[in-house]
C-alpha cells in the first residue's frame, strides 16, 4: 500500500459530468454543513481509463439518517437498499445513485462483513478490493488516491489493496473478481501476489452461492481478455472448482478472434459454450453448478446439438436446412462454435460463407399446408400429419423449391 494519499486535478472537460443534472444537484444537497460526498468506485476507474462511465456511486461522510433527511427535503426519492451497511439509493429525475456512508470493517467471515460508520476516507478506501476501485473524485474534479490506484491505472494493473490474502479472506468472491477485473482492465500478466493468493484460496469458493459465482463468470467471459483470464484460472486450479469439465481454451481464444475479425459483439453464453460445452451433459452440469437461467441453459443445449456437423464440408444444403429448422440466432451460435473448434484460418472464405449465410439467404416458408393434402384426398388424422412431415423433409432435401410442378411432385410422393 502506498505511504500517503495522492491527488490529481482533472481537466474541466474530463469531469463535466459532475456539473450536469441530476448528479450535480445530489452532490450539492449532500455536501456542506461539515459533510463531504464524492464519486467513488467504478465510475472513477472508467473515467481515468477513458471508458464509458455507467452507474455513478457516491460515498459520503454523512450518516444514513442525514442523507435521507437531506435528499427527502430536496424532493428526491430515497430507497433504503442496504441501510444496515450505510447504503441508500437516491433517485433524482429518474436516475438512481447509490450513496454509502464511509465505513470500515469490524468483522468478516469471507462472505459477510460487520461494519461501522466513520469519516475517514483513507480507511474507507483501504477496505475495498483493488487499487483501481478505491479512488474517489470530489465535486471540484480532484481525484483522491490512498492506495496506489493512479499508478496502477497507468500500468493497467489489477492489484489487491494491501495484503492480498487478507483482502480475499474478507470476501472469497474476490478470487473470481480478480480474474474478472484482469479480463476487463489489465494488460500483460496477472499481478503475481494476487494470482498466488487466489490460488491459495481456491478451496474457499465452495462457501459462495452459485448465483454469485455465476454472475462473476458471466462478466468475466464477456470481458475483452476472457481467454487470458480462463487460462490463468485453469493454471491456478480455480477453473476446476467452478466448471464441470476440462476447459477448451483454444476454442475460446479462437472464438474471440472470430468475433473481433467479423465485428460480432461478445456474448458471454456463447463464450461459455466454447470453453465448457461439447455435449448436452456439459450443459446440464453447468446449469446446476452455475444456476444458469432457463434461457441460458436452452442456448447451451441448442449449441451442443451436433454443432460439429455444421461445417463447409457438409455443404450449403445442410447449412440451409439447419438455418431453416433452428432460426438465425441459434444457427449463428452453432456456426461460430463449430468454426472456433476448427483448424481453419480466420480468413477462410468457406467458413465465412457459412457464418454469414443468414445475411444472404432468408429461409422460405413451407409452401404446402394441410388444406393442400386434404384437397388431394388425405383425411384428417395421423396420415395427414405423416404426409405433411414427409413433404417438408422432401422439400428441404430438394433445396426449398418454389415452382408448382416440383411442389406437386413432392406432395404426390408424400401421399404415397
Amino acid at each position: 500500500m502506498s505511504g500517503g494519499p495522492a491527488q490529481k486535478k482533472l481537466a474541466a472537460d474530463q469531469v463535466a459530468f459532475l456539473k450536469q443534472k441530476p448528479l450535480a444537484e445530489v452532490l450539492a444537497v449532500l455536501n456542506g454543513g461539515g459533510e463531504e460526498t464524492r464519486v467513488v468506485g467504478g465510475a472513477v476507474r472508467n473515467l481515468l481509463l477513458g471508458l464509458k462511465v455507467g452507474e455513478t456511486d457516491l460515498a459520503t461522510t454523512a450518516p444514513p439518517k442525514t442523507v435521507i433527511d437531506r435528499v427527502t427535503a430536496a424532493g428526491f426519492k430515497v430507497v433504503p437498499t442496504g441501510i444496515e451497511h450505510g447504503t441508500v439509493t437516491v433517485v433524482a429525475d429518474g436516475r438512481p445513485f447509490e450513496v454509502t456512508t464511509l465505513r470500515e470493517d469490524v468483522e468478516t467471515d469471507g462472505r459477510h462483513a460487520v461494519v461501522r460508520f466513520g469519516r475517514d476516507w483513507k480507511k474507507d478506501a483501504e477496505r475495498r478490493d483493488f487499487t483501481i476501485n478505491a479512488m474517489s473524485i470530489s465535486a471540484d474534479g480532484t481525484v483522491h488516491d490512498y492506495c496506489g490506484g493512479l499508478a496502477d491505472i497507468e500500468k493497467h494493473a489489477v492489484r489487491f489493496i494491501g495484503v492480498a490474502d487478507q483482502r480475499i479472506a474478507e470476501d472469497y468472491l474476490r478470487v473470481l473478481r480478480f480474474f474478472r477485473f484482469f479480463a476487463a482492465y489489465a494488460e500483460g500478466e496477472p499481478d503475481r501476489d494476487g494470482y498466488l493468493a487466489c490460488a491459495r484460496a481456491r478451496d474457499k469458493l465452495g462457501a459462495l452461492s452459485r448465483e454469485r459465482i455465476r454472475a462473476e463468470i458471466i462478466k468475466t467471459l464477456a470481458a475483452r481478455r476472457a481467454p487470458e483470464a480462463m487460462v490463468a484460472m485453469a493454471d491456478t486450479g480455480i477453473y476446476d472448482r467452478v466448471f464441470a469439465n476440462a476447459p477448451e481454451l483454444p476454442a475460446l481464444a479462437k472464438l474471440v478472434l472470430i468475433e473481433q475479425s467479423n465485428e460480432i459483439a461478445p456474448d458471454a453464453v456463447r463464450r461459455l459454450a466454447a470453453v465448457a460445452v461439447r455435449l448436452d451433459e456439459d450443459a446440464m452440469h453447468l446449469r446446476e453448478r452455475l444456476r444458469l437461467s432457463n434461457e441460458e441453459y436452452k442456448r447451451l443445449v441448442s449449441i451442443s446439438d451436433r454443432w460439429w456437423q455444421l461445417t463447409p464440408a457438409r455443404g450449403e444444403t445442410y447449412a440451409r436446412e439447419t438455418l431453416y429448422r433452428i432460426g438465425a440466432e441459434e444457427y449463428g451460435d452453432r456456426a461460430l462454435i463449430s468454426f472456433a473448434h476448427s483448424e481453419a484460418s480466420l480468413a477462410d472464405d468457406k467458413w465465412g460463407a457459412l457464418l454469414w449465410l443468414p445475411a444472404r439467404w432468408t429461409p422460405p416458408r413451407f409452401p404446402l399446408s394441410a388444406d393442400d393434402f386434404m384437397k388431394r384426398g388425405v383425411e384428417k388424422g395421423p396420415k395427414l400429419g405423416k404426409a405433411l412431415a414427409a413433404a417438408e423433409a422432401a422439400w428441404i432435401a430438394a433445396d426449398f423449391p418454389e415452382d408448382a410442378a416440383a411442389l406437386a411432385k413432392i406432395a404426390a410422393a408424400a401421399i404415397r
